[in-house]
């Protein structure tokens, strides 16, 4: 939230920080549930929307004051080129974007009375954004004049990464949290808001490409975890090899441990595609970086005979995604391109299914009574119903 100078107003509200549910749920309900996971893909749940709506309750004099919200890369732009843009990808992601009307969702800002005049231009996604400032160019050594030709979130930025651009292509991720991202060109949604949908970089109002995220908090940083209380001493290429010397699914010794944890988070991911499977998300093939947890082969393994699709793993990562996303808008060259000249280092097919399969389904069924004790004592998670 910046002033009329682009003047920070108060410190950002991480994504995950969760004081706006009650309030998004509030809204979720009083729009209309199917209302608005039919406009808006999502519920307002926890998104941008409940935190400025958030702000406006508990610290209206910096509300009166707000001239512009922004995401991140909107900030920053802004601050390099002096211009205030933003874009459909990043209005989604806040959840005030109605992918009906293909316009700033009027429900969203009827509901919470926001003025439509906190929302800067919007451009697509692969455009210019502004010009680099003489002061910003003298400071960064950088020439004055250079396009901003692009900004998108951390996801559909790693997708571009991967080439992941049509329906029916999923990249994933499995960083400190994981995620599987697949596009689509259809406008549905998951009844229980189990995924996210948002404007993919290439989203057009005839041509939908919509980015469908499915999100697990606890994946690298698990594998962390681990290493921090069991093997602090090793270095995490040790202890993969240490895991890939024992059988699948045993817990004895320090290698056992190491390698349940990363069956474990491969479990959490195929049970995340079952859910987008069930809303219309088939992949053949999943692309990824060749970074973080997919540099385990034990986890790359656990991750392909659990879910049974074949990875295909890239020299990529959010970097290189970003520099892609520029050159398109800077018009050097165009997504053809990335089809015609994106080469994988290693394709991993499955090779032991009915094990891991036999082991997933024990794993679920602990989730799934860990999940109903939770829906029992717990309020907020009441709503929660568990799949089959």
């Amino acid at each position: 939230m910046v002033d009329k100078d682009q003047r920070v107003l108060r410190n950002s509200i991480i994504w995950c920080d969760s004081r706006s549910v009650e309030i998004g749920e509030k809204a979720f309900n009083e729009i209309g549930k199917k209302r608005s996971l039919s406009h808006l893909l999502n519920s307002p749940g926890n998104f941008t929307a409940s935190k400025l709506a958030w702000v406006k309750q508990n610290e209206p004099a910096i509300y009166e004051r707000i001239d512009k919200v922004l995401l991140p890369g909107d900030f920053i732009a802004a601050k390099l080129t002096g211009d205030v843009t933003t874009t459909m990808s990043a209005l989604s992601e806040g959840v005030f974007w109605d992918f009906r009307e293909h316009s700033i969702s009027k429900d969203v800002l009827d509901y919470f009375d926001f003025s439509p005049l906190f929302f800067p231009d919007q451009q697509s996604v692969f455009s210019e954004h502004g010009k680099l400032k003489e002061t910003v160019a003298s400071r960064l050594s950088l020439t004055i004049g250079i396009p901003v030709t692009y900004k998108a979130g951390d996801q559909p930025n790693n997708a571009l990464s991967l080439n992941v651009l049509q329906p029916g292509e999923v990249a994933a991720t499995a960083g400190t949290s994981g995620v599987i991202y697949g596009v689509s060109d259809r406008l549905e949604y998951d009844p229980q808001s189990r995924i996210n949908s948002f404007a993919h970089v290439n989203h057009e109002k005839n041509k939908n490409r919509i980015g469908v995220l499915l999100c697990i908090n606890g994946a690298g940083i698990f594998n962390r975890w681990i290493k921090n209380m069991f093997g602090a001493q090793h270095s995490y290429e040790t202890l993969n090899l240490e895991a890939s010397n024992v059988s699948i699914g045993s817990v004895h010794s320090l290698a056992h441990i190491v390698r349940s944890t990363q069956e474990g988070i491969a479990f959490a991911f195929r049970y995340g595609l079952d859910i987008m499977k069930a809303n219309g998300i088939e992949p053949v093939i999943i692309r990824a970086g060749k970074a973080n947890m997919f540099l385990s082969e034990v986890f790359t393994s656990s991750f392909v005979n659990a879910t049974g699709v074949a990875v295909e793993l890239h020299q990529s990562d959010g970097s290189i995604g970003a520099a892609l996303g520029a050159g398109i808008g800077a018009g050097f060259f165009t997504e053809q391109d990335l089809s015609t000249n994106t080469k994988a280092l290693k394709l991993i097919e499955p090779s032991q299914q009915e094990p891991y399969d036999e082991l997933y389904h024990q794993w679920k069924t602990h989730l799934q009574t860990h999940l109903q004790k939770t829906n029992e004592t717990n309020p907020l998670q009441r709503s929660i119903e568990l799949t089959n």
